[in-house]
């Protein structure tokens, strides 16, 4: 059986460790080239070779989504090692959490840049392959469908305690989906997104102190949920468990695959039931 994805070239944000990685290695399951991003570089260099042991292919582009000039660099990654961009998955991101009265400017802008800014500045970057691939193919009479999928939350769709700046974003992201949906369905792109509820990763294991951080850019951000809110939240999943990353990674293929054709503007929470 031929691979759904077979030749599709698909650029995977925050694609190192957790979700992203699930994400990364399901497409390329299904035969697309990957371009790998991570912070930091030797995450990014795993997935790869993880990738590649597989027998599929990859690249990689590290560093943060939210530097000047990344996102040109992510596509002409694409681009140039495999001549083509068909895919795009906005996944990278974390959280930083206060309520409102003692959230700083800096925690603000800075989820708002990862999460909302970042996968706008990608989108942009990749406007004139995705317009210009499009063209040549309609003068050709060829309908070739590409695939944009954005990563929200059921913080962004409900809303949480704690969480402005992120739930800001991802409901955010859901108006720019929705948006690019209108403004590229001219050249056959989806764009659709994946609300993730409750899954198994690094920002939601935390320990029983409450003190499991991540290093992002030099600075120590507390993460993780405890491990009795985790057991509590689990009482009130209709599926009775917190998803795992390769569940997370299915809901996004769902919107890759050629079956997926004629949705578009629209977003799936994958949360097992679960809704804020």
């Amino acid at each position: 059986m031929t691979a759904r994805l077979d030749g599709r070239v698909a650029l995977v944000s925050g694609s190192g460790r957790g979700i992203g990685r699930e994400i990364a290695l399901k497409l390329a399951s299904e035969g697309a080239r990957i371009v790998v991003n991570d912070l930091d570089a030797d995450p990014a260099a795993q997935t790869a070779e993880m990738i590649r042991d597989m027998g599929g292919e990859a690249a990689i582009c590290a560093g943060s989504v939210t530097e000047d000039g990344f996102a040109q660099r992510f596509v002409d990654t694409g681009v140039n090692a495999f001549g083509g961009l068909d895919i795009i998955v906005n996944n990278a991101g974390y959280t930083w959490d206060s309520v409102v009265q003692k959230m700083t400017d800096e925690q603000w802008h800075a989820i708002i840049d990862v999460h909302l800014t970042a996968p706008f500045q990608i989108l942009r970057a990749a406007a004139p392959v995705f317009r210009d691939k499009a063209r040549a193919e309609a003068e050709a009479g060829q309908e070739v469908f590409r695939k944009v999928v954005n990563i929200s939350s059921i913080a962004g769709t409900g809303g949480n305690a704690g969480q402005i700046n992120y739930s800001a974003a991802k409901a955010g992201i859901i108006g720019l989906t929705r948006t690019m949906a209108k403004e590229w369905g001219r050249y056959k792109v989806n764009v659709n997104a994946v609300a993730f509820g409750p899954i198994r990763t690094r920002l939601t294991e935390g320990s029983a102190k409450g003190d499991s951080t991540i290093k992002v850019e030099g600075k120590d951000i507390r993460v993780g949920v405890s491990p009795d809110l985790l057991s509590q939240m689990e009482t009130s999943i209709p599926l009775g468990r917190v998803g795992t990353p390769e569940e997370a990674a299915g809901a996004v293929y769902l919107f890759c695959a050629p079956e997926s054709n004629f949705i578009s503007g629209q977003y799936v929470i994958c949360g097992g039931g679960f809704v804020i």
